[in-house]
């Protein structure tokens, strides 16, 4: 790695806006960990990256709704690379529907994988930044984190817990060099939309993956003594 390269762990790094941060990271150089659940994928993307550009590049099958998942992921990274100096919770799920009409089954889907996914890799990783003495968690999160939309309560609400844990962890951790980020992207051209039933999204203008990604590789590549803890995008009309 040369002196200005980081560790950056990506989770739900094989589609949408972890795959376009995964590339546009290994392209300018950084080391990148891989983490999503199918392997394949993973196989795939790690040997595509590794083909094309010089960062480093490993992976780890990874289910974040699984605390001991997430554990062994940071393990993972840590033998790997000997250091993590960023996370990026970048996995996530959204499901449409009118509370009256969705199940908790969908409900409790929503919560494991945004809200406790994120918890969980936040309790694995911190301990290894403080030994370290700095760090960076950066969680994806979103407009609906910011105002609430029709057929979107649920989703909506994993993203306001979103904005109350990474304030709190930005108030917990500054004094401790690590820094916190989100990243909060209005519609974004993924399967989240590609997938679904919800009519009134179909026409909706989108940001592309790689815009995100553009964003949050802006705040990984900040000094460590700058600290940026959110960027809310929007498409241009």
């Amino acid at each position: 790695m040369n002196k200005t390269s980081k560790t950056i762990i990506i989770t739900g790094a094989t589609s949408g806006i972890g795959k376009a941060t995964a590339i546009a990271a290994v392209k300018q150089g950084h080391s990148v960990m891989l983490a999503a659940r199918h392997e394949a994928a993973l196989q795939k993307l790690a040997h595509d990256l590794t083909d094309s550009f010089t960062g480093e590049v490993a992976y780890q099958v990874t289910d974040v709704s699984d605390k001991q998942s997430v554990a062994k992921l940071i393990a993972a990274t840590s033998a790997t690379f000997g250091q993590i100096d960023v996370l990026d919770n970048n996995a996530g799920i959204m499901k449409f529907g009118r509370l009256a009409e969705t199940h908790s089954t969908d409900w409790d889907t929503m919560i494991d994988i945004n809200v406790k996914g994120v918890l969980y890799g936040i309790e694995a990783v911190l301990p290894i930044m403080h030994q370290q003495g700095y760090g960076q968690i950066i969680t994806t999160d979103s407009t609906a984190g910011h105002q609430v939309g029709q057929n979107n309560a649920v989703y909506s609400a994993t993203k306001f817990a979103i904005q109350a844990i990474m304030t709190g962890l930005r108030l917990e951790e500054a004094s401790n060099h690590i820094r916190s980020m989100m990243v909060s992207p209005a519609f974004t051209d993924t399967n989240f939309f590609n997938e679904s039933d919800s009519e009134p999204f179909k026409d909706t203008q989108r940001l592309s993956p790689d815009d995100v990604a553009a964003a949050v590789l802006y705040a990984i590549n900040q000094p460590n003594n700058v600290d940026i803890n959110e960027i809310i995008l929007h498409p241009t009309l």
